[in-house]
Parts: C-alpha cells; structure tokens; sequence
C-alpha cells in the first residue's frame, strides 16, 4: 500500500521502510503536484533566438542518466530549438496542451493535445512552432548517449558531441576522407 505524505513528498511505502538497494526508491516518483511547483530552467537555443522554452526535467529529478524527460512549455510564436536531426539519438515528443506546428524534413504538420512524434536517429529534421493562442506544453524524451552529431541544414552547421565537449563546424568543411579517390583510410 501507498500513500501520499506531505503536500509535496513522493510516495512513501507504509510497509517495509528498509531500502532493497542503495537508492530511494521514492525519488523514482513525481507527483503532479512537485512537476507544477518546479521553477524549470528558462532556455534559449545557442543558434536560434527564437527557440525560447522553459524546462523541467523530470528525468534529472527521478535519477535518470541514459534518458533526458523534460516536460517544456514554449510561448505563444516561439520555436523548440534549431531545426535540427541528430545521427545517433532518438527523440520523441508527446504533446501535452496547446498547438504546435511541426517541421519534419520541411513538410509541416500541425499538431494538438495527446499527438506524439517519434524522431529515429538519422532523421527526420524537425523543430516545433507555437502558433497560440497558448502556451505549448510537452513532454520531450530522448536518448544521452556520451556522443552524437548533429545537424542543423537551414545554417549549413554539424555539431559534434563528444563526453561533454562540443564543436561546431559548417557542413561545407566536413570531408570523408574514405570518399577520396585513392584513399586508404579505413583499409587494414
């Protein structure tokens, strides 16, 4: 049996009090009312002015690593980032309240209340709009792995995520070096 503590506690468990392992296993939970009473993080995207959007991440909050969880909440005629498609994450959105109008691979979508997107890596590219007249409000979940590449094809720019250190670099200087005639790289 569970009940709720305090006004804002998680769960607590009214049997056995004794962890079964290292972790407090009533962090694992947030209730709606701790999600609500969250200050989130106020974030603008480095390459885009206008993706302005306010983040919670229950993810952090609940202990996770391998998972980003934000719940985000951008104003009326703003973006969610950069348009945008990552080479080795996944990502997904889960639209909460509001409207939004999606980018995938330059064909827009509109979008409402209880719709999800799923984003493989590789791609699509995609951003979000806030066309009003509310705020958007979503859950956005994707992968943390320690590396990935990102590109950004309305500015010509890949970013390179690597253990924490990022470099960005215009597409028209990435070079395979495998694609060169006579190149050897890649051969034993």
């Amino acid at each position: 049996m569970v009940l709720e503590n305090a006004k804002f506690s998680p769960a607590v468990s009214t049997t056995d009090t004794t962890p079964t392992n290292p972790h407090d296993v009533a962090r694992c939970i947030l209730r709606r009312a701790q999600i609500d009473a969250m200050p989130g993080v106020a974030k603008v995207h480095f390459l885009n002015d206008n993706a302005r959007r306010t983040n919670k991440s229950l993810g952090d909050a609940t202990g996770l690593t391998g998972l980003g969880v934000h719940h985000v909440e951008i104003p009326v005629g703003a973006e969610s980032t950069e348009y945008h498609l990552h080479h080795h994450e996944d990502e997904c959105v889960y639209v909460l309240s509001g409207r939004a109008l999606l980018t995938l691979d330059e064909q827009t979508f509109e979008l409402e209340s209880g719709d999800f997107v799923g984003m493989p890596a590789g791609g699509p590219a995609h951003v979000l709009h806030n066309p009003g007249p509310e705020p958007l409000r979503c859950l956005v979940i994707g992968q943390r792995l320690t590396h990935d590449v990102g590109d950004y094809p309305r500015l010509g720019k890949r970013l390179y995520r690597n253990a924490g250190q990022w470099n960005l670099v215009d597409l028209v200087h990435v070079v395979d070096p495998k694609a060169t005639p006579g190149s050897t790289v890649g051969n034993k």
